[in-house]
């Protein structure tokens, strides 16, 4: 499995803004969210919680013509998501497509849907890398985190990804109700023969902002965690790559989300959309071009939603004035939008943020109360053939 650094972006030109020239760089990757579409319910879904519909999916040429279009402005990797990307019946024909071309292709999938059969075909048609969704270790609760039954069927899918020679990563999505398992779910990917495990904390947007309280994990129980990877990191170095993703209420600094606004990466939704991440369509005051209507180009350099938050022209005091502000870029737009209702606020996840007390109230129930879910749904499941 090869590699592709963000550091190796290239600059692609300059353009002018109302303060100052800034350079533009290539996005190394294209997200391709192909529908929203999925079987299961996860309630920590970073989709948006208005779901689009089958009728609303672009068709596969305008998807041909998007990768094309992301090959020419020298973009590196594609990523085929969701929802559940093997819902769609021409992924096959999309991955060929891209991997044809040179684009470093991976799955983003559930699982539940795959058969050896369709394995196969996605490897003939050129893809590199797969990457699924496990719960959690224990069947009846990693069912219950996905409102689904598929659990058996995950680890199935994961044994046949090795068998037809795809390399495969775990995504494993952790919060409090899973974190004690976190152990055997790195034994797991273990015997499962992954190269590489994602510990990810949930992240609050979309479905996992409804859900907060009900995943927020305690600070013992973060450090716990964090222990637990470092060790199993030291045990496992040259076996098993693992990536850690914390949940950074607990954090001083924020996280630069995405490498910065409009710098290293896009998103296209399953309508066309095109976002510069794929929890922006939450900022509802911006308006998104469609690949539909701008060649893919256009949109990366001209789109107001791309330049809205790009750079340090738009930030306030104190990112304005501080040392890090072109290493986390400000912190995440739409966390702050979603904790303060104002988009430009410096992430309350950075210690000088003046808008920090609004992670008093979440912090101060984490662990006190258990609340039922509140399931991702969509208005037609998809059955397991």
């Amino acid at each position: 499995m090869r590699d592709i650094e963000t550091k190796n972006c290239a600059e692609i030109k300059s353009y002018s803004s109302p303060e100052k020239k800034r350079k533009l760089l290539i996005p190394y990757a294209v997200l391709c969210e192909l529908t929203h579409r999925c079987p299961l319910s996860c309630p920590y879904c970073s989709n948006p919680v208005e779901l689009e519909l089958k009728s609303n999916e672009i068709d596969t040429g305008t998807w041909k013509k998007a990768l094309s279009e992301a090959i020419k402005i020298g973009i590196l990797q594609a990523h085929f998501s969701g929802g559940e990307p093997t819902a769609r019946k021409d992924l096959e024909e999309l991955v060929h497509h891209a991997s044809s071309n040179g684009l470093y292709t991976n799955l983003i999938t559930s699982g539940v849907l795959v058969t050896e059969e369709r394995l196969k075909k996605l490897y003939d048609a050129g893809l590199d890398h797969v990457q699924i969704s496990i719960q959690d270790t224990d069947p009846k609760n990693s069912e219950k985190i996905a409102g689904f039954k598929g659990h058996q069927k995950k680890i199935d899918t994961c044994l046949l990804v090795k068998k037809v020679g795809i390399p495969l990563t775990i995504n494993s999505v952790m919060h409090r109700q899973n974190l004690h398992n976190l152990k055997s779910m790195i034994e797991l990917a273990i015997e499962l023969e992954a190269e590489r495990l994602e510990v990810a904390q949930v992240q609050y947007y979309g479905w996992a902002l409804k859900n907060q309280t009900a995943f927020l994990p305690t600070r013992d129980q973060l450090d716990e965690a964090t222990k637990i990877v470092e060790e199993a990191r030291i045990k496992y170095k040259g076996i098993l790559a693992i990536d850690y993703v914390v949940p950074d209420y607990y954090a001083k600094k924020p996280k630069s989300c995405m490498g910065g606004w409009g710098r290293q990466f896009l998103n296209i939704t399953p309508a066309g959309k095109v976002l510069p991440c794929h929890a922006a369509e939450s900022l509802d005051f911006l308006n998104f071009d469609n690949i539909k209507d701008r060649p893919l180009s256009w949109i990366w350099e001209h789109s107001e939603s791309f330049n809205r938050f790009r750079g340090t022209d738009w930030m306030p005091e104190p990112c304005r004035s501080c040392d890090r502000k072109e290493i986390d870029w400000g912190g995440c737009r739409c966390q702050a939008f979603a904790l303060t209702g104002n988009a430009d606020a410096t992430d309350p996840t950075c210690e000088f943020s003046p808008y920090r007390n609004v992670l008093e109230e979440p912090l101060s129930k984490a662990g006190s109360e258990t609340p039922d879910f509140i399931y991702r749904k969509f208005t037609k499941q998809i059955s397991i053939k």
